[in-house]
């Protein structure tokens, strides 16, 4: 059985990682370059770096940043944000990225996904998706949205399953799923999208949104059945270390890659 990954978050706003509920009220979680050699020294199994405003300012990637970042890690390293062409791609991967990941461009763009998986290989192109449920029972659905990062987002009248269902298709090798209800309530992982999202495609999910608790990562992965668990706040503020939350799910059964 593949081992689940254990991922840090790091949501960069002008040159500083930062955390907020909902992607609003956002607080100070420190220097990236510092928090990336943190997380790899404790022995995550990768990291994720999002420009979270990079998009809605209609701006390109910090690439100075990222490349320091980059600098410090010895672990696979995923980078988003402001991403819209091949040539985006390429200059963050040449920067020190592994893999890339596209959320809002993807969605104006479909064929942005193949474009990258035929440049770089479908394991470089990761999907992006800020999906929010969709109060109309009684069936259960969830619509995806872009621009997430100025706080909000826009609703885009995509269902985050089929999305995902035509994502793989065109040939993203990863999912990254993060629940906008869930995002930074620290409550708990909207554990039926994952569930939903996982069963429906073959390549890897990653969950993300609502970590609150060791138990919240074993459940996204016991029942959500997610392939790697996606954090922040619990993280960066010291509630609990990568190690602890290791441990915990070797001790419930979950295969983990050692530090």
């Amino acid at each position: 059985m593949l081992t689940k990954r254990i991922i840090p978050c790091l949501d960069v706003d002008s040159g500083r990682v930062v955390k907020g509920v909902k992607f609003l009220n956002h607080r100070d979680a420190g220097d990236p370059v510092e928090l990336a050699a943190f997380y790899d020294q404790e022995g995550a199994d990768e990291l994720v770096f999002y420009d979270i405003t990079a998009s809605a300012q209609g701006r390109g990637i910090m690439l100075e940043v990222v490349s320091r970042t980059a600098e410090q890690l010895f672990i696979p390293l995923t980078v988003g944000g402001g991403l819209r062409s091949v040539q985006d791609m390429s200059a963050m991967l040449k920067a020190g990225a592994d893999k890339v990941s596209i959320n809002t461009a993807a969605v104006q763009n479909p064929d942005l996904i193949r474009q990258g998986a035929d440049a770089f290989g479908n394991q470089c192109i990761v999907l992006g998706m800020d999906a929010m449920r969709v109060p109309t029972p009684p069936t259960l659905r969830w619509e995806v949205y872009t621009h997430t990062g100025s706080g909000g987002g826009r609703p885009t009248g995509l269902d985050a399953v089929e999305w995902a269902r035509r994502a793989v298709e065109l040939g993203a090798g990863e999912i990254v799923v993060n629940s906008i209800d869930a995002d930074g309530t620290q409550e708990g992982y909207d554990l039926e999208l994952i569930r939903a999202i996982s069963e429906a495609v073959s390549v890897p999910v990653v969950a993300s949104g609502g970590a609150g608790t060791l138990e919240h990562m074993y459940q996204v992965v016991a029942e959500g059945k997610a392939d790697a668990v996606l954090a922040a706040s619990i993280f960066h503020y010291g509630i609990f270390s990568i190690a602890q939350a290791k441990e915990y799910l070797a001790q419930r059964g979950i295969p983990i890659r050692p530090k």
